[in-house]
């Protein structure tokens, strides 16, 4: 296997649509529109937007409305799910959502797949009515999706129209080694949600590849990794705009507390005690904040150590102006190896 070099690898966005203090979903999705068309120009080859329910720190709970909003918006990236929370759904609906989203935006809709709730027990009852099903139908869910969206399916009786036949690349993503086995076995793409669960990362990667089967959709193995990143022309500047992550992932720490994207702080001294900071920094074990050089050699030591096929990077930062410079820093330094 050649080794992977980070000039060489395809950069791609992960957006948590996360709502600001003092701000509403309406500035969330204008400032993901904005975002995408900037990365758009620097060469990020898509943009993903996650499901997630009941948080008063994200907005981006009807993922295909956004997903249509930001296609719409730009000309030439990917734009897709990572991913939506497939519990939630019954397979024809989502086939008919994104054989829409396909229809509209042809060549540039991917479909990345989780088998969480993607909110709270009693948020997933709401939305699923009951909770008789079980983490072993996310399989045989996975299938029927396939079977919606495949021409084969023209002589069901139950068909997905727009979606029928249509090329829409199926991703399965993960946080442990259950999907990664399973995308392997169905011969689909993968991408692992190192950015808050990094401890099955390279677990979880050799599990797909050892188990990947060649199928119609993909010859060889593809993986992704989600990081975080929060890149400033400083590494000072950094660690200050990474303050807002550190207390967006305290609430995670301290049992799930969901809150609006809080502004940066000078430090995060009395905020967090030392046993906090310890299982925030143990999430965080695959997130990249600094400056351009600090940038570049620890995602390149990443590269090395996981040889991933592709990157997707998050950004919790609170001001837009520079959330986008983190962005444009990260492929300023894939540029700079090449």
């Amino acid at each position: 296997m050649t080794a992977k070099k980070l000039a060489d690898l395809p950069l791609s966005v992960l957006d948590l649509a996360a709502i600001r203090e003092g701000h509403t979903p309406t500035d969330t999705f204008r400032n993901s529109l904005d975002l995408a068309r900037h990365v758009e120009k620097w060469g990020y080859v898509r943009y993903w937007l996650a499901e997630h329910h009941n948080m008063a720190s994200i907005a981006s709970s009807a993922t295909a409305v956004l997903i249509g909003h930001i296609a719409g918006g730009t000309s030439t990236i990917r734009v897709g799910s990572g991913g939506i929370m497939l519990p939630n759904h019954a397979p024809l609906i989502i086939a008919e959502q994104f054989g829409t989203l396909e229809s509209l935006y042809p060549g540039r809709i991917d479909l990345g797949l989780g088998r969480a709730p993607g909110t709270d027990q009693l948020t997933a009852q709401a939305l699923r009515r009951d909770l008789q099903g079980s983490v072993n139908d996310f399989p045989r869910h996975v299938q029927e999706l396939q079977a919606y969206l495949s021409a084969e399916n023209r002589t069901s009786k139950v068909r997905a129209i727009p979606g029928e036949g249509l090329d829409i690349p199926i991703w399965l993503l993960g946080s442990s080694t259950y999907s990664a086995q399973l995308a392997g076995m169905l011969g689909l793409r993968f991408a692992f949600a190192s950015h808050f669960a990094p401890h099955q990362l390279q677990a979880a990667l050799a599990t797909y590849r050892h188990h990947f089967t060649p199928s119609e959709h993909l010859a060889e193995p593809y993986a992704a990794a989600c990081v975080n990143v929060i890149a400033a022309d400083t590494a000072a500047e950094a660690e200050r705009l990474a303050t807002s992550f550190y207390q967006f992932a305290l609430g995670i720490v301290r049992g799930g507390i969901s809150r609006p994207l809080q502004a940066p702080i000078d430090s995060m001294r009395g905020v967090w005690n030392e046993f906090e900071e310890e299982a925030v920094r143990g999430m965080m074990t695959y997130s990249f904040i600094g400056g351009p050089a600090e940038i570049r050699r620890e995602v390149q030591a990443f590269v090395d150590a996981t040889q991933v096929d592709e990157l997707l990077a998050v950004a919790h930062i609170f001001d837009h102006d520079a959330r986008l410079r983190s962005y444009e820093i990260l492929a300023e330094t894939r540029q700079a190896v090449s």
